[in-house]
This record gives structure tokens, C-alpha cells and sequence, in this order.
């Protein structure tokens, strides 16, 4: 019993305490951009802002062409996701469920994609947007977003189209059900674990994306949110105060998202569970 006790109690006690150093910075954050000017300079740190203040939110929500860049952001971020989740529903379902030559080698090739570090891409992108005079433009963004997303996603997707018995697509198609049809009505209700999973991180890699827009992209009016973040400083150094509440403002979709979404991933596997 004792052992059963001590077993158990180790396993908790570190989720508790990653939790916490997971979970402070986020809490800093939204502390300090409630704090004072004075709090959060002061030499002795201020764990609970006493005398909140909305000040900095003030400031963050007046930065020049803020709306126009969180539209900007949403946009792009959103058509991203879109397009890669449709390319990745079916080129996820050829490599699950078709047999075909070169099958292999198109996995790696997703996976070496992946693996890929964009950044050092940027020069060449760059270049290709510029001789295309597409720059300060949405367009290449939303589409090397896109690509940027893809090649997860499509490794994702095809894990959970592979983990769907086939039995259940042929019976459908016993039935006098097409493939088409069978793909519709079978298979893409219990890929809602996967859909959900995959698109949160296409947005979270969409919405942070920083190195990209601040090449191509050199005009305020097609700029995102990222680089809106770096703005916040006075003639004494930056103002610690708006950049908190800026990083608040910007964080605050993809935490809400995330809690969203936690559900439905938890409801789709419940689901997928009982139709299978």
C-alpha cells in the first residue's frame, strides 16, 4: 500500500511543478501588463499587481495600424490552415490507404520537409516573391504558410487515416456506397481528433511566424501582428509595460483556441471510439 502511495505520489508531484514553471511566464506576463509603471521597474518584483491599471492596454490597443494587423494576421493564419487541411485530408488518405510506387520515398520527403529549418529559406523566398512583384502582398504569405504547415500535417492525418479499419470503408462500399462516398461518411467523422490537433498547430505556427513578413513584407499595411510587437519602446528604452500587454492581446487567441479545441479533441476520440 505504502509502495501504491509513494508510486503515485512522485508521477504528481512533477506534473505539479512542470506545471508551474510552464504555466509562470504565461502568468507574468498577464500580471505585469496590469502592473503600474512603477511596479514593474521597481527593484523588488511585485508578484500581484495591487493597484491594476489598464494604461498599457491603452497604449497597445492606440500602436498605429493595430486592428489592420491583427486582420492581417487572422487572415492569413486562417486561409493557411484551410488549405492545408484540405490538401493534407486527401493526400493523407492516397499514402494511408493506396498502395502506388515511390509511396516511401514521398513519406521521407514529408519528413525531410519538416525537419527543413525555414528560416534559412527566407533569402530565397524573398527573392522568388520579388522577381514575381508580389511583395508587401498577403498572398506569398498565405501560401508558404501553407507549405510551412503541410508537410505535419499530412503526416498526422495519415496516422489517423491509417488507424481507421478498412473494414469499415468496404462494408460502406458493399452497401452501394462509392469511395467518395464511403471517405465522406465513414472516414472523415472519426478524423476529427486528428483535424483538431493539426490545426491548432498550424495556427500557432501560422500566428507566430515573425522571420517571413519582416523580409517580405516591408510596408505597415501588409504586416501581422509579430512584428507589431517589437514597436513598443520610449526614448528611455522599451516600454516593458505595452509590450506585455501587446504580448497578452496577441497570446490571448491562441490560449483560447487551444482550451477550445482541447474538447473537442477529447469529444472526437470518445466519438471515434464508439463508431468504430
Amino acid at each position: 500500500m505504502k509502495r501504491s502511495l509513494f508510486g503515485r505520489f512522485w508521477p504528481n508531484a512533477t506534473a505539479l511543478v512542470l506545471f508551474a514553471l510552464f504555466l509562470f511566464p504565461v502568468y507574468w506576463m498577464f500580471a505585469t501588463s496590469f502592473k503600474p509603471r512603477g511596479d514593474i521597474l521597481s527593484d523588488d518584483p511585485v508578484w500581484f499587481p495591487v493597484d491594476p491599471t489598464f494604461e498599457h492596454y491603452r497604449t497597445a490597443f492606440d500602436a498605429d495600424n493595430f486592428w489592420n494587423f491583427w486582420q492581417n494576421s487572422l487572415t492569413v493564419t486562417l486561409l493557411a490552415v484551410g488549405c492545408s487541411l484540405l490538401i493534407a485530408l486527401f493526400a493523407s488518405f492516397a499514402i494511408a490507404r493506396m498502395r502506388f510506387r515511390g509511396r516511401t520515398g514521398v513519406i521521407l520527403l514529408f519528413m525531410f520537409a519538416q525537419m527543413a529549418p525555414w528560416e534559412v529559406m527566407v533569402i530565397s523566398v524573398y527573392m522568388l516573391v520579388r522577381d514575381a512583384d508580389m511583395l508587401n502582398s498577403l498572398v506569398p504569405l498565405t501560401l508558404f504558410y501553407t507549405v510551412m504547415v503541410l508537410p505535419l500535417t499530412i503526416l498526422t492525418l495519415r496516422t489517423y487515416v491509417a488507424a481507421v479499419p478498412k473494414d469499415l470503408e468496404e462494408a460502406a462500399m458493399v452497401d452501394g456506397a462509392t469511395r467518395t462516398q464511403a471517405f465522406r461518411k465513414v472516414i472523415f467523422p472519426l478524423l476529427a481528433p486528428g483535424l483538431m490537433a493539426t490545426s491548432l498547430f498550424g495556427f500557432i505556427t501560422a500566428w507566430n511566424e515573425f522571420a517571413l513578413v519582416l523580409v517580405v513584407n516591408k510596408e505597415a499595411e501588409a504586416q501581422t501582428l509579430p512584428l507589431w510587437l517589437s514597436q513598443f519602446q520610449t526614448n528611455f528604452g522599451d516600454d516593458w509595460g505595452a509590450t506585455m500587454a501587446a504580448a497578452s492581446l496577441f497570446s490571448l487567441p491562441i490560449l483560447l483556441l487551444f482550451l477550445y479545441l482541447q474538447r473537442k479533441v477529447t469529444a472526437g476520440l470518445t466519438a471515434g471510439a464508439v463508431k468504430g
